[in-house]
C-alpha cells in the first residue's frame, strides 16, 4: 500500500463554478485540496463536501495572498499544484459605457490577482524545484469581444503564463493555462434565465453545438497538473467545444448540421 502523503493543490475561486468543479475533480484524483475564496460559506461547503480545507484568500490583496500561501504550507503542507480560477466578469457593453472603476477592478482581480497568486505560490515551488500551475484564462483572450477589460485581462493571463513558464522552467515548475469557452456555470445560467444571454447564440457558434460543462474544464486542468503532462509547459489549452474553430463560419453559410442519412 502506498503510504506517501497526497499532494496538495490550491484552487483560488474554488467556492463556485469552474473552481468548484476543479476542486471536486482533483479531490477525486487523490489530491488534498485547498479551496481558497472570499465566499466563506460556499467555500467551506465545497471544502467539507470534498474532504478538503478552506482558506479565505482575496487575490486583490497581494499581502493577504502571500500570508495565506505561508499559512497553507505551514498548516497543510507544501503546495504542488495551483489553479488560479478567481475572477470577476464584465457585462458586454460599449467602451464608453464601461466605467473605469469596473475596468480597474476586473484588471486588478483577473490579471494582477492571477499574477500575485502565481508569484506567492510559484516562488515557494521554485525553492523546492517541484510544482505545476494552471491559470484559468478564457477564449475571450483570444478573440475580439465587447469585453473591453475582461478580454484584455485574460489575454494577459495567457501571456503571463508563457512568461512564468520560462522564468521557472529551470526549477522544474510547469505553468500552463486553460481557456474555457462558454461554460454552463451557475453564473452563466443565471444570465440565460434572466434573458440577458441567448443560449442558442452561445452554443450555436461551437462546432459541437453546446456549452462546455465545468467538469470538462476540470478534467483538462487535472491533466495539466498531472505527471501525464510532464513535458507540457507554456501552453494555452482552449476547452471550448470548438467555439474558436466555428465562430468565424457565420461569414459563410454558418455551421451546418449533417443531413440525416447523408453519406
Amino acid at each position: 500500500m502506498d503510504s506517501s502523503p497526497k499532494p496538495v493543490a490550491v484552487i483560488t475561486g474554488g467556492a463556485s463554478g469552474i473552481g468548484a468543479a476543479c476542486a471536486e475533480c482533483l479531490a477525486e484524483g487523490g489530491w488534498r485540496v485547498i479551496v481558497a475564496d472570499i465566499a466563506d460559506e460556499l467555500g467551506r461547503t465545497v471544502a467539507e463536501r470534498i474532504g478538503g480545507h478552506y482558506f479565505r484568500m482575496d487575490v486583490g490583496d497581494a499581502a493577504q495572498v502571500d500570508e495565506a500561501a505561508a499559512a497553507i504550507e505551514k498548516q497543510v503542507g507544501p503546495v504542488s499544484g495551483l489553479v488560479t480560477s478567481a475572477g470577476v466578469i464584465q457585462p458586454p457593453v460599449r467602451p464608453e459605457e464601461l466605467s473605469l472603476d469596473l475596468w480597474d477592478r476586473i484588471v486588478h482581480i483577473d490579471q494582477r490577482g492571477t499574477y500575485v497568486t502565481c508569484v506567492a505560490f510559484g516562488r515557494r515551488m521554485a525553492a523546492r524545484a517541484e510544482g505545476a500551475i494552471v491559470n484559468i484564462a478564457s477564449v475571450a483572450g483570444l478573440r475580439s469581444m465587447p469585453l473591453h477589460s475582461y478580454a484584455p485581462a485574460k489575454a494577459a493571463v495567457i501571456s503571463m503564463t508563457a512568461c512564468l513558464c520560462a522564468a521557472w522552467g529551470r526549477e522544474g515548475i510547469r505553468v500552463n493555462s486553460v481557456s474555457p469557452g462558454y461554460t454552463a456555470t451557475p453564473a452563466l445560467q443565471a444570465e440565460i434565465d434572466a434573458g440577458r444571454r441567448d443560449v442558442s447564440r452561445l452554443a450555436g457558434n461551437a462546432a459541437l453545438n453546446r456549452l462546455v460543462k465545468p467538469s470538462e474544464i476540470a478534467s483538462a486542468v487535472a491533466f495539466l497538473l498531472s505527471p501525464a503532462a510532464s513535458a507540457i509547459t507554456g501552453i494555452d489549452l482552449p476547452v471550448d467545444c470548438g467555439w474558436l474553430a466555428g465562430s468565424t463560419w457565420g461569414t459563410y453559410q454558418g455551421l451546418l448540421s449533417r443531413t440525416p442519412g447523408a453519406a
